[in-house]
C-alpha cells in the first residue's frame, strides 16, 4: 500500500517545525519526510512528531554524512523511526564531469548504502535535473549511476526529470522496479508562479499527474511525497496538493 507523505523542506521558510507539523496533521497528513536541516536536535524533533501524531518513514541525508558518519546517520534514522533513507543532492562542485566519474558515483552510493541495508533499511538516490543532461559522449548520468549500483533504490523526483528535459513515463517504464518513493510536485505553466520559481501546487500545474500516478502503481513505490521547492504559502500548498494526491 502506498502512503502519502510531505517533504518538510517545502515548509523550511515558515516558522518552527512544531507549527508545521501541527498544520500538516490538521490538514490530514500522516507522514512526513525529513532533511538534513532538521537533525540537529533529534529528541526534540521526535517529540514534536509524536505530539502531532505524525510518522517520519523516510529521510534525506547528505553524501558526506552517509560516507563519513554512517553510525550517526543510522542512529538518527532509528530514533525517528525511518524505514528508508535517500541521498538527495550533489552541489555543482561535487558533480562528476565525465562518464567514468558518474559511474564512480554509482559505486560510491552502493558502498555508502551498505551499512544501512545491512541494518534493514532501504537506501536510494533522489534525483534533480542535472542527472539527465547528456554528457559529451551522449551518455546520461542517471543511467550510469544505476548501471554501477544494481541494487540502488530510487526516490524519483518526477518534476525534476521533466525539468531535466527527459520523459518521466519512459524513465518509470525502464527503471520503475527501483522506485520505492516518488516526489510529487508540479510545474507551473510557462510565465506563471515566477515568485515560486515556476513550481505549482500538485494538480495546479502542467503535469499530467493522474497518468503519472497510474504508471507509478506498477512500481514498488511505497511513498508519494508531496513537495514544492519554494511555495509562497505552505498551508495552501499542503492543502491543495493533498487533495490532488488523494484523488489518485
Amino acid at each position: 500500500m502506498t502512503a502519502i507523505s510531505y517533504q518538510l523542506y517545502s515548509s523550511r521558510n515558515f516558522g518552527p517545525i512544531e507549527k508545521t507539523l501541527s498544520m500538516l496533521a490538521a490538514k490530514g497528513y500522516k507522514n512526513v519526510e525529513g532533511y538534513a536541516g532538521l537533525y540537529d536536535d533529534v529528541p526534540t524533533l521526535r517529540a514534536a512528531l509524536d505530539s502531532a501524531g505524525l510518522a517520519m518513514p523516510t529521510g534525506h541525508f547528505s553524501i558526506a554524512m552517509l560516507e563519513d558518519e554512517p553510525d550517526t546517520a543510522l542512529d538518527i534514522a532509528r530514533q525517528l523511526g525511518m524505514k528508508r533513507i535517500y541521498c538527495p543532492y550533489l552541489t555543482p562542485d561535487e558533480r562528476p564531469t565525465d562518464k567514468d566519474g558518474w559511474s564512480a558515483l554509482g559505486a560510491r552510493l552502493a558502498a555508502a548504502g551498505a551499512p544501512f541495508t545491512a541494518a534493514g533499511l532501504g537506501f536510494g538516490w533522489h534525483n534533480h535535473d542535472f542527472e539527465f543532461a547528456a554528457l559529451k559522449d551522449g551518455s546520461i548520468p542517471q543511467e550510469l549511476i544505476f548501471a554501477a549500483a544494481p541494487d540502488l533504490e530510487w526516490e524519483a523526483d518526477i518534476a525534476w526529470i521533466v525539468r531535466g528535459g527527459a520523459n518521466p513515463m519512459e524513465w518509470i517504464k525502464r527503471h520503475g522496479q527501483r522506485i520505492t518513493a516518488a516526489h510529487v510536485k508540479d510545474i507551473a505553466v510557462a510565465g506563471e508562479n515566477t515568485d515560486e520559481d515556476g513550481w505549482a501546487d500538485v494538480g495546479h500545474g502542467r503535469m499530467d499527474w493522474q497518468a503519472i500516478a497510474l504508471a507509478l502503481k506498477a512500481t514498488p513505490v511505497k511513498y508519494l511525497i508531496v513537495e514544492h521547492d519554494n511555495p509562497s504559502d505552505d498551508v495552501r500548498f499542503a492543502e491543495n496538493s493533498l487533495a490532488t494526491v488523494q484523488s489518485f
